[in-house]
């Protein structure tokens, strides 16, 4: 989904007029349409007629409260949706990610921060949707999405970590990552394994790509370097 300033149409769902009345009218100086709901079930039914590029939620809302609802959407959209709360302490805002929440701002909000955080998120979006969904180079081809992957048009197998591995080398051609950094972008921080890990991976990564095994090469003492030929990318539906 791309997100265009022109077709913009939020929803502010809160039980404070003033709020809402705040929300509608940045959203004007904007460009952008905005619909009001002063409790959970206004908002649902809102929801359930009109398609909406973004949800601003009350987490304390009358009748259903936002994180409710929050609930209720993430069922079937994922709209992105900001919550407006009135406490900003650690569990609340960790509760409001964990419904499906992609921001909170604390009340009383600096109007210029809540456009600020709404041009962020859009802009996240536009640039998710850029991203290419298929890549092939030089015999390989993976979809981003069903997580396929063809070598030399033959469908191999490959475990998660080996698949997120092969991704993370994809998207990186030509630069020479040592094992401790191949260890921290594609297992983690909180991984606490030695950097043999790596090599075993790599290893059977290998030998499955083959014949196009020498690809991933090994740079004595330091990593490996993923060096196919340039790639090819798509995005599907386009």
């Amino acid at each position: 989904m791309v997100v265009l300033a022109g077709e913009i149409h939020l929803m502010v769902a809160d039980g404070d007029s003033s709020i809402r009345n705040i929300i509608v009218m940045i959203a004007k100086a904007e460009g952008w349409k905005c619909d009001e709901a002063a409790d959970g079930i206004a908002a649902l039914k809102r929801l359930r007629h009109r398609e909406y590029q973004m949800v601003i939620l009350d987490t304390d809302l009358p009748e259903l409260d936002g994180k409710i609802v929050c609930r209720h959407i993430r069922k079937s959209s994922r709209i992105p949706i900001i919550f407006i709360g009135k406490s900003g302490t650690e569990e609340e805002r960790l509760e409001g990610f964990a419904v499906g929440g992609n921001d909170y701002l604390v009340r009383p909000f600096y109007p210029r921060e809540l456009v600020a955080r709404i041009k962020n998120l859009f802009w996240l979006i536009n640039q998710a949707s850029e991203i290419p969904k298929i890549m092939e180079f030089g015999g390989i081809r993976l979809d981003l999405d069903s997580h396929a992957v063809l070598v030399e048009k033959r469908r191999v197998q490959l475990t998660p970590k080996e698949y997120d591995l092969l991704v993370f080398f994809s998207k990186n051609p030509g630069q020479a990552f040592s094992r401790d950094a191949l260890l921290n972008m594609v297992w983690g921080h909180e991984f606490f394994g030695s950097d043999r890990t790596v090599d075993t991976h790599v290893k059977s990564l290998r030998s499955k790509i083959h014949p196009l095994q020498h690809y991933v090469e090994t740079i004595w003492g330091f990593g490996y370097k993923f060096s196919p030929p340039s790639p090819k990318t798509d995005s599907k539906g386009t």
